[in-house]
């Protein structure tokens, strides 16, 4: 079983990677494998809103990561997606990825995240972190993805890695975290052993509010 966890910061190695790490370390000693994926510093193009992914079956633009990612994470067991503070909420960077990375999953029907538990990890300085767990969990919650707590929100704080180190409750708080996210794991593993199928589906309806 491995977990993807995402480093949503231009920082390669900053608070959100410090984060990260805690929560990897935690997972191997629970015998879960983990990988932080960097989002870069590159230019990420927002979504178009074209819906030319429902013909492809992936992105129209081709000059960033989106597509190479949607491909990767099809093996991954579950998620964590860190992110910055920027402004009261997720950086501009984990938004824009995140927006396409979602929409051409589901457009495709590569099902990369359905049914994969999942949480997100906000990093800041001060404040702005409940509205920034707000706003990736949407991406969970319209995603059929179980989301992992710990025993607070999953926030920690510092203005550099040695601050977010010495916030000794947030940090404590990410092992939690990942303690749950590998039981939830292997219950899953159970459960499939056992023959527990997924969740029928059925075929989505779209209604627009509008008579």
């Amino acid at each position: 079983m491995k977990v993807l966890l995402f480093n949503g910061s231009p920082h390669k190695e900053g608070c959100t990677y410090t984060a990260l790490t805690e929560i990897a370390k935690t997972l191997k000693e629970e015998g879960i494998d983990s990988e932080i994926y960097q989002i870069g510093i590159g230019s990420i193009t927002p979504c178009r809103g074209c819906f030319a992914c429902q013909k492809l079956g992936r992105c129209v633009i081709n000059d960033d990561k989106v597509n190479e990612f949607v491909d990767y994470i099809q093996d991954f067991d579950g998620f964590i997606f860190g992110s910055p503070v920027h402004y009261g909420s997720a950086c501009g960077g984990i938004t824009a990825f995140l927006d396409r990375a979602f929409f051409v999953n589901f457009t495709s029907g590569k099902k990369g995240f359905e049914h994969k538990p999942a949480a997100a990890v906000a990093v800041a300085r001060r404040s702005g972190t409940t509205a920034t767990l707000d706003q990736l969990n949407k991406y969970m919650t319209i995603t059929q993805m179980p989301i992992i707590s710990g025993r607070y929100w999953n926030m920690v704080h510092g203005y550099t890695p040695d601050d977010v180190k010495q916030d000794l409750e947030g940090m404590q708080n990410l092992r939690i975290l990942a303690r749950n996210m590998a039981w939830h794991l292997k219950c899953h593993e159970a459960g499939k052993k056992a023959g527990i199928e997924l969740p029928k589906q059925e075929e989505i309806v779209f209604t627009n509010f509008i008579r």
